[in-house]
């Protein structure tokens, strides 16, 4: 049986030791925010509309996804309001109404989250192909390697910046999967005897900067 010490335990408790645990935190649901609120935000901004539009795989949801999602949504809001207002009895028209319109709205909020899923998971792509890792990615993004962000990512650094003011992405989860990311590329790059940062004492991750150690 292979010992673990304390500090590999860590290791594994914050950031996964595997490359599967890491995609894992890159494609979870966790880092995006679909939820109505959100998506009446981004609704309300022609620039953050815009701005999705651009994300790779995003007119194929076809026209007017987030507004049918939110309409939906609130009918099936109504008909549950209607149902608990009768008893819990709803006629059967309504019923069958009920039951098409919530499997329509999840399946297209769905469908919305998978894209902006698959977006996110071109972040790591972008990190690895940057040479600054004390710098937060957003420092990265917005200051050091615009360029390089547009030709990975298919977003502009506005638009990017606009989706994560609007919250469309989660910036908690965004520096725990960044965190992750940092620590599974030193470990790989250990693992082969080389040391490309040597002297490095801090990680920034998205928004914030922690010790290496």
């Amino acid at each position: 049986m292979t010992q673990i010490d304390a500090g590999g335990i860590l290791d594994i408790a914050m950031a996964g030791t595997s490359a599967t645990l890491l995609a894992r935190k890159w494609e979870s649901a966790l880092l995006v925010n679909v939820d109505n609120e959100t998506l009446r935000r981004v609704l309300n901004s022609p620039e953050a509309m815009a701005a999705v539009d651009r994300i790779e795989g995003w007119r194929s949801l076809g026209d007017n996804v987030i507004e049918t999602i939110i309409n939906k949504s609130d009918v099936v809001k109504d008909l549950k309001a209607k149902a608990k207002a009768n008893g819990g009895e709803l006629s059967a028209r309504d019923k069958r109404d009920l039951t098409e319109e919530e499997r329509e709205y999840k399946s297209k909020r769905k469908l919305v989250q998978e894209k902006l899923i698959k977006f996110a998971t071109r972040i790591p792509a972008f990190m690895y192909l940057t040479d600054f890792r004390e710098n937060t990615l957003q420092d990265v993004i917005t200051k050091l390697e615009t360029d390089l962000f547009l030709t990975v990512t298919g977003l502009t650094v506005a638009d990017f910046d606009l989706l994560v003011r609007l919250k469309v992405f989660n910036t908690e989860r965004m520096n725990e999967a960044v965190f992750a990311f940092r620590r599974y590329e030193d470990a790989s790059l250990r693992y082969t005897g080389i040391d490309s940062h040597e002297g490095l004492t801090h990680y920034g991750l998205y928004d914030t900067v922690v010790a290496r150690e």
